[in-house]
């Protein structure tokens, strides 16, 4: 795919300039690149706070929505909330050494796990934007999804309405609902499938110039290459060598999380099937 193409610079042009959107299912890792490519000079994030930043329009607030689901599509982008986004993300966007943008267009950064169900509302909001899609291997995602959900720290909602158990982790994804009587296990698959469904249909529907693809695989084995290679299409400049943190291997899971997969392992295998042609599909989108 060809670079980024330059965003029209006209008298009322909007201040950002070619913002780059990270999507990616839940408990990807994708939180590796973002970190990296917040390092390049010019480019501005809102930290970990944009889902906070995009709630925060009472339009777009789950309550709002009678808590149906995180999903937002290019009918939410209407020109009051579409103002009302930008003028939000400008006020918090910070670069590496904590300086706000200055008064021209700027490079927004954004990496936000609700945002794998937002890309038609962000495509929208943002003509110019480019979309990242960050693949990692279904079996690991699952095992690092049921670890967020069995520890109890990745809980997004309290007391969520008509939901029996006490929290709801990750992403709220459309038909919730429909998972209250089911096991962790299969709330984790359903979970993943109906995200990376929509994240692949709703990335197949824009135009191939607006996205790519960053394998983790390729980004653990080889580091530097990948975010020179992103840089180059991404039209980042680089200035500093490569975070010594990024090329190492991820750190292996403790023996409390592997004993946690252990006991999920049976079903898991049970469940894989109903899981696979969607793995397929996601690894043949990611070129492999």
């Amino acid at each position: 795919m060809s670079a980024v193409p330059e965003a029209p610079r006209t008298a009322d042009a909007p201040v950002f300039d070619r913002p780059v959107f990270i999507v990616s299912s839940p408990r990807s890792g994708s939180a590796r690149l973002f970190d990296a490519l917040a390092g390049a000079p010019e480019v501005f994030t809102v930290g970990k706070q944009a889902h906070r930043l995009i709630e925060s329009i009472p339009s777009l607030d789950v309550r709002q929505r009678g808590f149906d689901s995180n999903r937002l599509d290019a009918g939410d982008a209407t020109a009051h909330v579409v103002g009302e986004l930008r003028r939000v993300l400008r006020e918090h966007a910070r670069d590496r050494d904590g300086a706000a943008p200055g008064s021209g267009p700027f490079r927004l950064l954004d990496k936000t796990p609700k945002n794998a169900l937002r890309i038609p509302f962000l495509a929208e909001a943002f003509p110019e934007a480019h979309f990242l899609y960050y693949h990692r291997d279904p079996r690991e995602v699952l095992a690092q999804m049921l670890l967020a959900w069995h520890s109890g720290q990745y809980r997004t909602y309290m007391g969520l309405p008509g939901w029996p158990h006490r929290y709801w982790a990750l992403l709220l994804t459309p038909g919730w609902r429909e998972l209250a009587d089911r096991s962790i296990v299969e709330i984790v698959v359903a979970q993943w499938k109906v995200a990376l469904q929509i994240l692949l249909d709703d990335l197949e529907a824009l135009p191939a110039h607006r996205w790519r693809v960053v394998r983790h695989a390729d980004l653990v084995d080889n580091p530097s290459g990948e975010i020179a290679r992103l840089c180059l299409a991404l039209d980042y400049r680089w200035d500093r060598p490569l975070d010594g943190g990024l090329a190492r291997q991820p750190d292996p899971a403790s023996a409390d999380d592997a004993a946690v997969i252990r006991g999920y392992a049976a079903e898991l295998q049970r469940l894989w099937p109903g899981v696979q042609p969607l793995a397929e599909r996601a690894a043949k989108f990611a070129g492999g």
